[in-house]
Protein backbone atom coordinates (compact mmCIF):
# COMPACT_ATOMS: atom_id res chain seq x y z
CA UNK A 1 0.00 0.00 0.00
CA UNK A 2 1.23 3.65 -0.91
CA UNK A 3 2.13 5.93 2.13
CA UNK A 4 2.99 9.32 2.52
CA UNK A 5 5.50 10.58 4.25
CA UNK A 6 5.50 14.54 3.17
CA UNK A 7 4.06 17.34 0.43
CA UNK A 8 6.78 18.83 -2.38
CA UNK A 9 6.51 22.58 -2.84
CA UNK A 10 3.08 22.10 -4.46
CA UNK A 11 1.55 19.91 -1.92
CA UNK A 12 1.96 17.00 -3.57
CA UNK A 13 2.41 13.90 -1.57
CA UNK A 14 5.93 12.21 -1.22
CA UNK A 15 4.64 8.66 -1.21
CA UNK A 16 6.44 5.61 -0.20
CA UNK A 17 5.97 1.44 0.02
CA UNK A 18 7.40 -0.90 2.25
CA UNK A 19 7.18 -4.55 1.30
CA UNK A 20 8.67 -7.41 3.55
CA UNK A 21 9.12 -9.04 6.71
CA UNK A 22 12.59 -9.40 7.68
CA UNK A 23 14.86 -7.54 10.22
CA UNK A 24 17.27 -6.01 7.62
CA UNK A 25 15.93 -2.68 6.31
CA UNK A 26 17.00 -1.21 2.87
CA UNK A 27 15.84 1.81 1.63
CA UNK A 28 16.03 2.78 -2.47
CA UNK A 29 14.62 6.49 -3.41
CA UNK A 30 14.74 7.89 -6.78
CA UNK A 31 14.64 11.46 -8.60
CA UNK A 32 15.96 13.49 -6.23
CA UNK A 33 16.75 15.21 -9.40
CA UNK A 34 14.21 16.37 -11.69
CA UNK A 35 15.98 15.92 -15.24
CA UNK A 36 16.91 12.57 -13.90
CA UNK A 37 13.37 11.30 -14.07
CA UNK A 38 14.77 7.88 -16.07
CA UNK A 39 15.80 6.52 -12.37
CA UNK A 40 11.58 6.50 -10.62
CA UNK A 41 10.79 4.52 -13.79
CA UNK A 42 13.77 1.99 -13.16
CA UNK A 43 12.87 2.01 -9.28
CA UNK A 44 8.79 0.98 -10.34
CA UNK A 45 10.01 -1.51 -12.87
CA UNK A 46 12.20 -3.15 -10.20
CA UNK A 47 9.18 -2.76 -7.84
CA UNK A 48 6.58 -4.61 -10.26
CA UNK A 49 9.03 -7.36 -10.90
CA UNK A 50 9.70 -8.03 -7.47
CA UNK A 51 6.19 -8.15 -6.24
CA UNK A 52 5.11 -10.26 -9.24
CA UNK A 53 7.50 -12.54 -8.91
CA UNK A 54 7.16 -12.91 -5.05
CA UNK A 55 3.42 -13.51 -5.65
CA UNK A 56 4.25 -16.35 -8.37
CA UNK A 57 6.90 -18.01 -6.69
CA UNK A 58 9.43 -16.60 -8.80
CA UNK A 59 13.11 -14.83 -8.77
CA UNK A 60 13.89 -11.40 -9.82
CA UNK A 61 17.42 -11.49 -11.25
CA UNK A 62 17.98 -14.81 -10.26
CA UNK A 63 17.10 -14.36 -6.60
CA UNK A 64 14.33 -15.34 -5.04
CA UNK A 65 11.87 -12.76 -4.65
CA UNK A 66 9.72 -14.31 -1.94
CA UNK A 67 12.89 -14.89 0.20
CA UNK A 68 13.98 -11.54 -0.48
CA UNK A 69 10.95 -9.90 1.01
CA UNK A 70 10.92 -12.79 4.16
CA UNK A 71 14.62 -11.41 4.65
CA UNK A 72 14.30 -7.69 4.68
CA UNK A 73 11.97 -5.00 4.82
CA UNK A 74 12.57 -2.92 1.52
CA UNK A 75 11.05 0.43 1.23
CA UNK A 76 11.06 2.79 -1.89
CA UNK A 77 10.54 6.26 -2.36
CA UNK A 78 10.61 6.24 -6.34
CA UNK A 79 10.10 9.94 -6.23
CA UNK A 80 11.37 12.64 -4.52
CA UNK A 81 10.65 15.40 -6.54
CA UNK A 82 7.40 15.22 -8.09
CA UNK A 83 7.47 18.85 -9.27
CA UNK A 84 10.49 18.81 -10.79
CA UNK A 85 9.77 15.83 -12.90
CA UNK A 86 7.03 17.03 -14.02
CA UNK A 87 8.37 20.22 -14.76
CA UNK A 88 10.72 18.81 -17.52
CA UNK A 89 8.29 16.60 -18.55
CA UNK A 90 6.12 19.25 -19.79
CA UNK A 91 3.30 18.46 -17.08
CA UNK A 92 2.86 21.68 -15.08
CA UNK A 93 0.32 24.41 -15.35
CA UNK A 94 1.25 27.77 -16.88
CA UNK A 95 1.82 29.67 -13.26
CA UNK A 96 3.65 26.92 -11.95
CA UNK A 97 6.38 27.09 -15.48
CA UNK A 98 6.45 30.49 -15.38
CA UNK A 99 8.11 30.78 -11.62
CA UNK A 100 10.55 28.29 -12.71
CA UNK A 101 11.40 29.99 -16.04
CA UNK A 102 12.01 33.06 -14.33
CA UNK A 103 14.04 31.56 -12.01
CA UNK A 104 16.26 30.00 -14.95
CA UNK A 105 16.80 33.35 -16.86
CA UNK A 106 19.38 33.77 -14.19
CA UNK A 107 21.20 31.19 -15.78
CA UNK A 108 20.91 31.35 -19.45
CA UNK A 109 23.56 28.65 -20.28
CA UNK A 110 21.31 25.84 -18.92
CA UNK A 111 19.08 24.68 -20.93
CA UNK A 112 15.24 24.97 -19.87
CA UNK A 113 13.38 22.52 -18.70
CA UNK A 114 15.65 20.08 -19.77
CA UNK A 115 18.82 21.80 -17.56
CA UNK A 116 16.67 21.20 -14.35
CA UNK A 117 17.86 19.55 -11.41
CA UNK A 118 15.80 21.35 -8.51
CA UNK A 119 12.58 21.60 -6.92
CA UNK A 120 9.98 23.81 -8.30
CA UNK A 121 11.58 26.73 -6.05
CA UNK A 122 15.32 26.46 -7.25
CA UNK A 123 16.51 24.34 -4.47
CA UNK A 124 18.85 21.53 -5.91
CA UNK A 125 17.60 18.44 -3.26
CA UNK A 126 20.95 16.85 -2.83
CA UNK A 127 22.76 19.21 -2.02
CA UNK A 128 20.35 19.99 1.25
CA UNK A 129 21.79 17.10 4.05
CA UNK A 130 23.79 18.57 6.86
CA UNK A 131 26.99 16.73 6.02
CA UNK A 132 29.70 18.87 4.93
CA UNK A 133 26.52 21.65 3.64
CA UNK A 134 28.71 24.37 4.56
CA UNK A 135 31.62 23.19 1.87
CA UNK A 136 29.05 22.20 -0.40
CA UNK A 137 27.63 25.99 -0.47
CA UNK A 138 30.52 27.53 -0.32
CA UNK A 139 31.77 25.25 -3.89
CA UNK A 140 28.64 26.27 -5.21
CA UNK A 141 28.62 29.92 -4.28
CA UNK A 142 31.44 30.18 -5.82
CA UNK A 143 30.47 28.59 -9.42
CA UNK A 144 27.78 31.38 -9.01
CA UNK A 145 25.23 29.52 -7.84
CA UNK A 146 23.99 31.97 -4.99
CA UNK A 147 20.09 32.09 -5.26
CA UNK A 148 17.60 29.65 -6.29
CA UNK A 149 18.70 28.28 -9.52
CA UNK A 150 18.23 25.45 -11.87
CA UNK A 151 20.86 23.19 -10.20
CA UNK A 152 23.11 23.32 -7.62
CA UNK A 153 21.46 25.92 -5.07
CA UNK A 154 22.35 24.45 -1.62
CA UNK A 155 19.39 26.45 0.03
CA UNK A 156 19.64 29.03 2.31
CA UNK A 157 20.27 26.03 5.32
CA UNK A 158 19.99 22.34 5.12
CA UNK A 159 16.61 20.51 4.79
CA UNK A 160 15.24 24.11 3.74
CA UNK A 161 13.22 22.41 0.39
CA UNK A 162 10.41 20.56 2.13
CA UNK A 163 10.83 17.56 -0.03
CA UNK A 164 14.33 16.98 1.52
CA UNK A 165 13.10 17.81 4.80
CA UNK A 166 10.67 15.05 4.69
CA UNK A 167 12.84 12.25 3.65
CA UNK A 168 15.64 13.13 6.20
CA UNK A 169 12.34 12.99 8.81
CA UNK A 170 11.09 9.70 7.58
CA UNK A 171 14.79 8.41 7.47
CA UNK A 172 15.57 9.63 10.78
CA UNK A 173 12.33 7.73 11.70
CA UNK A 174 12.97 4.61 10.16
CA UNK A 175 16.74 4.22 11.07
CA UNK A 176 17.48 2.04 7.31
CA UNK A 177 20.24 -0.47 8.26
CA UNK A 178 20.99 0.18 3.73
CA UNK A 179 20.05 3.13 1.65
CA UNK A 180 20.51 3.50 -2.25
CA UNK A 181 20.31 6.78 -3.94
CA UNK A 182 19.24 6.82 -7.62
CA UNK A 183 20.48 9.20 -10.08
CA UNK A 184 22.10 9.27 -13.76
CA UNK A 185 24.44 8.96 -15.55
CA UNK A 186 28.05 7.67 -15.48
CA UNK A 187 27.78 4.10 -14.32
CA UNK A 188 29.11 4.39 -11.54
CA UNK A 189 28.60 3.37 -7.63
CA UNK A 190 29.71 6.23 -4.98
CA UNK A 191 29.99 4.39 -2.02
CA UNK A 192 32.39 6.95 0.79
CA UNK A 193 31.76 9.90 2.67
CA UNK A 194 34.72 12.03 4.09
CA UNK A 195 36.74 9.46 5.92
CA UNK A 196 34.14 7.56 6.66
CA UNK A 197 33.97 3.84 5.91
CA UNK A 198 30.66 1.57 7.40
CA UNK A 199 31.20 -1.85 8.34
CA UNK A 200 30.55 -3.92 5.13
CA UNK A 201 30.02 -1.20 3.11
CA UNK A 202 33.03 -1.54 0.56
CA UNK A 203 32.20 -5.05 0.59
CA UNK A 204 28.52 -4.96 -0.56
CA UNK A 205 29.29 -2.39 -2.99
CA UNK A 206 31.65 -4.50 -5.05
CA UNK A 207 28.75 -7.05 -5.12
CA UNK A 208 26.48 -4.15 -6.46
CA UNK A 209 29.40 -3.42 -8.92
CA UNK A 210 30.08 -7.19 -9.97
CA UNK A 211 26.02 -7.71 -10.39
CA UNK A 212 25.74 -4.32 -12.65
CA UNK A 213 29.26 -3.95 -14.30
CA UNK A 214 29.23 -0.07 -12.88
CA UNK A 215 32.57 1.11 -10.84
CA UNK A 216 32.64 1.41 -7.61
CA UNK A 217 34.16 4.47 -6.93
CA UNK A 218 34.60 6.87 -4.36
CA UNK A 219 33.07 10.10 -4.53
CA UNK A 220 35.10 13.16 -6.19
CA UNK A 221 35.84 15.68 -3.56
CA UNK A 222 34.27 18.23 -5.07
CA UNK A 223 30.84 16.30 -4.74
CA UNK A 224 31.69 14.51 -1.50
CA UNK A 225 29.17 16.80 0.46
CA UNK A 226 25.60 17.61 1.46
CA UNK A 227 24.01 14.89 -0.47
CA UNK A 228 21.28 12.03 1.05
CA UNK A 229 23.94 9.41 1.30
CA UNK A 230 26.73 12.12 2.92
CA UNK A 231 24.23 12.47 5.45
CA UNK A 232 23.33 9.18 6.10
CA UNK A 233 26.46 7.71 6.06
CA UNK A 234 27.46 10.48 8.83
CA UNK A 235 24.82 10.27 11.18
CA UNK A 236 23.92 6.38 10.90
CA UNK A 237 27.89 5.00 9.81
CA UNK A 238 26.05 2.52 7.80
CA UNK A 239 26.43 1.35 3.84
CA UNK A 240 24.84 4.36 1.75
CA UNK A 241 25.23 4.45 -2.09
CA UNK A 242 24.82 6.95 -4.80
CA UNK A 243 23.99 5.01 -7.89
CA UNK A 244 24.55 6.90 -11.32
CA UNK A 245 22.71 4.82 -13.69
CA UNK A 246 23.34 5.30 -17.67
CA UNK A 247 25.70 7.48 -19.62
CA UNK A 248 25.06 10.19 -21.79
CA UNK A 249 23.36 13.55 -20.83
CA UNK A 250 20.25 13.84 -19.22
CA UNK A 251 17.82 13.75 -19.30
CA UNK A 252 18.66 10.26 -20.47
CA UNK A 253 16.41 9.62 -23.66
CA UNK A 254 13.41 6.61 -22.69
CA UNK A 255 15.00 4.58 -25.07
CA UNK A 256 17.78 3.87 -22.87
CA UNK A 257 15.01 2.69 -20.37
CA UNK A 258 15.86 -1.19 -21.53
CA UNK A 259 19.58 -1.35 -21.33
CA UNK A 260 19.82 0.43 -18.10
CA UNK A 261 16.94 -1.59 -16.53
CA UNK A 262 19.10 -4.71 -17.04
CA UNK A 263 22.12 -3.65 -15.54
CA UNK A 264 20.06 -2.07 -12.55
CA UNK A 265 17.51 -5.13 -12.00
CA UNK A 266 20.49 -7.31 -10.45
CA UNK A 267 22.07 -4.53 -8.73
CA UNK A 268 18.85 -3.44 -6.99
CA UNK A 269 18.28 -7.48 -5.90
CA UNK A 270 21.52 -7.74 -4.51
CA UNK A 271 21.23 -4.59 -2.71
CA UNK A 272 18.44 -6.34 -0.47
CA UNK A 273 20.09 -9.71 -1.25
CA UNK A 274 22.96 -8.20 1.42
Amino acid sequence: TLSEYGRSVLARPLLYICAGTGPRRVWYNAAHHANEWITSSVLLKFMDDLFSAAQMGGSVAGLDAARLLRENRLCFMPLVNPDGVDLVLGRLGQSETASARKIARNYPAIPFPDGWKANLQGTDLNLQYPANWEKAKEIKFAQGYTGPAPRDYVGPYPLSAPESRALAAFTQAGSPDVTLSLHTQGEVIYWRFADFDPPGARALGEKLAEASGYALSETPPVSDNAGYKDWFIQDWNLPGYTVEMGLGENPLPISDFAAIYTRMAPLLAVAANG
